[in-house]
């Protein structure tokens, strides 16, 4: 318990000049579930890409896409969330507001992937939510500041 009293706290500047990260646990499950989550829409993007007729799509949905442009598309998005996972897990301030931008994009794509993999975009959809959740409800504010 002694040890403690000699850290500085979270998110304060040490003496020596060096900055100390601001990590909840939220921006961690945040940081993690933006891996999986993108690694699972470069799994779609690859799957849609190299085969796409191993979806098979409801005859009268209201978004209608080609098959191998949404690979593109989950498969870049997909490469981008993944790394701004690793980012955040990394400590990068900018990769909490980006990935709450790209898992906003991400539910998006997922919901109009519906047609093609209902209960797959479902999951990533739900994935999406939590981790937008996770890095709002992850903001803490520096000591001392309003």
């Amino acid at each position: 318990m002694a040890s403690n009293l000699n850290q500085p706290p979270a998110g304060s500047v040490s003496p020596g000049g060096t900055r100390h990260v601001l990590r909840s646990g939220w921006t961690v499950l945040a940081a993690a579930l933006m891996i999986f989550g993108g690694a699972m829409a470069i799994f779609e993007g690859i799957a849609a890409i190299a085969k796409d007729d191993l979806f098979v799509t409801t005859a009268h949905y209201v978004f209608r896409f080609s098959l191998t442009s949404w690979g593109w598309i989950h498969l870049v998005l997909g490469i981008v969330v993944l790394l701004a996972g690793f980012a955040l897990i990394g400590g990068a301030l900018w990769a909490r507001a980006v990935g709450v931008v790209l898992a906003g994009l991400s539910l998006l794509a997922n919901f109009l992937w519906l047609p093609y993999y209902p209960f797959w975009a479902i999951v990533l959809i739900a994935v999406d939510i939590f981790i937008i959740w996770a890095l709002c409800a992850g903001t803490v504010q520096e000591p001392g500041q309003f």
